[in-house]
């Protein structure tokens, strides 16, 4: 555990890693118009650009996963903040200078996937690894928040970013990059392993044992999240498209509309992740509470149209996944050893990944068919996800355990 004095910058330093993340995608959204316009793309290609993102963040997250638990963290996440913060110069580079441009901005963008991909899955396992106790869940609560605070400032700062120019923000990307390795090289120090790694053949028999006894509960976990964040962005999709479209709101007035929600979450996220300590049942408690209220909301969406009612109706989601998000983080970050725990955790990152990425395609279809249906239908997924963590998370009698690196004495799983 890091000492007092250095505790702070230590935190600071973790919670810079998915900040960086989140900016991945979310910066881009407000530039995505005239970047079509530039290049001279379908809206199906500019789409790419995001999805292709995701998917190459999502295939490789295991892979660096795994190799963190093998080598160590820090070993992971600073080449991949070097691959992220290169994808983007080249990104920038292709859209300022080089010819056939698109496919060069695919490419960088690609690059910045596979970096994203040791990125905030594995400051989760770090945060696991250094801290322990009730002040793991909060510096995972403020992991999460950092997270969504990412999400709350990037479109305002994609917006302002285009007013220099339309691609500026693909080099900004290697500026916060650069600050967040600074921060984990001087500020993170990590334990020396004192075992030798196991070899592949004995860690995926470890990771299989893991997922036989509790592999129930943790799909649960894992679908829960990827259901949090599916929702997420395909209802902030949605707000993008009427606000456009119904309201006529651009630029960067739609870039802080948007950031409304997100606010709300992250303040959530935070103030849970401080409070919840190792009290499994509470946790449990909260991830309920948090999924029925997102279900109330959505389904009491269908009779609001009007922006200020809508919103204020809308709040109610976001609070109900800042309840979600920083629980099932604790709940999974410290499910395993130490030694298995970047795989898990990575996991559990490339399911979010996956959810954000089909997020607005699907939620494209719902608009086309039905206001109404759409609602109800992602009402219905979160009620689904709480049934789930109501019946396959059991919380045994002890509340706390100092005598194991793992959460199994304290929950009971069906």
């Amino acid at each position: 555990m890091p000492e007092k004095r250095n505790k702070g910058l230590t935190i600071l330093a973790i919670s810079s890693i998915p900040l960086i993340l989140v900016l991945g995608n979310s910066m881009l959204i407000p530039i995505l118009p005239k970047m079509k316009a530039e290049l001279d793309i379908s809206q199906f290609k500019v789409s790419l650009v995001i999805t292709v993102f995701s998917m190459a963040a999502a295939i490789a997250i295991p892979v660096l996963g795994y190799l963190s638990d093998r080598f160590s963290r820090k070993a992971v996440i600073i080449p991949a903040l070097i691959l992220y913060g290169s994808g983007g110069i080249l990104a920038g580079a292709a859209s300022a200078w080089f010819s056939n441009a698109y496919i060069w901005v695919l490419a960088g963008r690609v690059m910045q996937g596979v970096g994203a991909a040791g990125t905030a899955p594995i400051a989760m396992a770090l945060t696991g690894d250094l801290f322990k106790g009730g002040e793991q869940s909060k510096v995972l609560g403020l992991v999460e928040a950092s997270n969504g605070f990412g999400k709350v400032i990037s479109p305002i700062l994609g917006s302002l970013l285009a007013l220099i120019i339309w691609y500026a923000a693909f080099f900004a990307f290697p500026i916060f990059c650069l600050i967040s390795i600074l921060l984990t090289i001087f500020f993170v120090k990590e334990k020396k392993k004192e075992e030798k790694p196991p070899s592949a053949g004995t860690y995926v028999k470890g990771l299989l044992s893991v997922f036989k006894t509790e592999g129930r509960w943790l799909f649960v976990a894992y679908f829960a999240g990827a259901a949090c964040l599916f929702t997420l962005f395909g209802i902030l999709f949605y707000i993008s498209d009427i606000l456009e479209k119904d309201y006529d709101i651009n630029g960067l007035l739609k870039g802080g509309i948007l950031a409304i929600p997100l606010l709300f979450m992250t303040t959530t996220s935070y103030f849970t992740g401080s409070k919840i300590g190792k009290k499994m049942k509470l946790m449990k408690t909260l991830i309920v509470i948090g999924l029925i209220l997102m279900t109330a909301s959505f389904s009491t969406l269908i009779f609001f149209k009007s922006l200020i009612p809508f919103f204020s109706i809308l709040v109610f989601s976001s609070i109900g996944t800042g309840l979600v998000l920083p629980c099932i983080n604790s709940f999974i970050t410290g499910s395993v050893s130490a030694n298995r725990r970047g795989f898990v955790t990575s996991l559990y990152g490339s399911v979010r990944f996956l959810g954000v990425a089909v997020g607005p395609p699907v939620y494209s279809a719902l608009m086309d068919w039905s206001r109404t249906g759409m609602f109800l239908t992602t009402a219905g997924l979160t009620l689904f996800a709480a049934i789930l963590c109501l019946f396959f998370i059991r919380v045994g009698k002890k509340e706390t355990s100092n005598k194991r690196d793992t959460l199994f004495e304290q929950l009971k799983f069906t």
